[in-house]
């Protein structure tokens, strides 16, 4: 709907650029140069069924793909390797990710590290609180190139530049301007990255530095929160309490994993 209301396609067209399907259930054909993306967030993959007596249920959806590194339920993960199974060799994507998809373990942390192996992924994007219409949604951009295959890991160093620490964004009196983005479209733009220069927001981390980390933890921050020195400048609830259920849905999907890994075990299916 947003790109037919920014005049891309209309109704009239006989080949519209908008698909209406299921975009995770089979690769689309096409190799693409670039993609970019925001995929929807929630955690949970799944449909709803209405039964006969109109009660509804709610059945966990995962993809099996040749073309994906993991079987998940979760969403975000899917989609990252949709998009990275979208690209063409030398093809770019910038994708908005939550914060989950950079610690979660299990299938997120095979993914990671897939990811980190086969594409150079060279940026990332801490993005504020603040800029979404959800309260508290911490999410970032993935910066990344498909690589052809390699023995070698195809990243050396991943850039992070940290737009959350002691940035503060509301939607209607403090809202994300461009002028936000100024420093990162500086430094990001570095003639080439291998002439890239460190600052107090922009940190460069060696692929053996990301690789030793607890379940290749991309979640890395150095900056020091001015606003938990006094806790009369606390986050307002609301983001403290979607820190909360973030932080408890990561665990439960954790124990989720090891309930099934049990389940297994016990019916002697290796």
């Amino acid at each position: 709907m947003n790109l037919y209301l920014h005049g891309i396609g209309s109704a009239g067209d006989d080949d519209p650029p908008v698909d209406r399907t299921d975009s995770l259930s089979q690769s689309s054909g096409k190799k693409f140069d670039m993609i970019l993306a925001n995929p929807p967030f929630g955690k949970k993959g799944g449909y709803t069924i209405v039964g006969d007596d109109g009660k509804m249920t709610t059945e966990k959806r995962e993809y099996e793909r040749d073309d994906f590194w993991a079987t998940t339920g979760n969403k975000q993960l899917n989609f990252l390797q949709h998009i990275v199974s979208e690209l063409k060799i030398g093809g770019t994507a910038a994708v908005v990710l939550p914060d989950n998809v950079l610690f979660e373990g299990g299938a997120g942390e095979r993914i990671r590290r897939e990811l980190l192996k086969r594409c150079n992924v060279h940026t990332l994007l801490r993005l504020p609180t603040g800029i979404f219409y959800a309260q508290g949604v911490k999410a970032n951009v993935l910066f990344f190139e498909r690589k052809e295959a390699s023995e070698k890991p195809w990243t050396k160093d991943l850039w992070i530049y940290d737009l959350r620490t002691n940035q503060h964004f509301t939607l209607k009196t403090n809202p994300l301007a461009e002028k936000d983005l100024t420093d990162f479209i500086k430094v990001y733009k570095a003639p080439t990255r291998a002439r890239r220069k460190e600052t107090d927001r922009f940190k460069k981390f060696t692929y053996d530095e990301i690789i030793a980390r607890d379940k290749a933890n991309l979640d890395i921050f150095w900056l020091k929160d001015e606003s938990l020195e006094d806790t009369e400048n606390l986050p307002p609830p609301a983001e403290l309490a979607a820190d909360i259920i973030e932080s408890l849905e990561a665990a439960l999907e954790e124990f989720r994993g090891v309930e099934d890994a049990l389940a297994v075990d016990k019916d002697g299916v290796s």
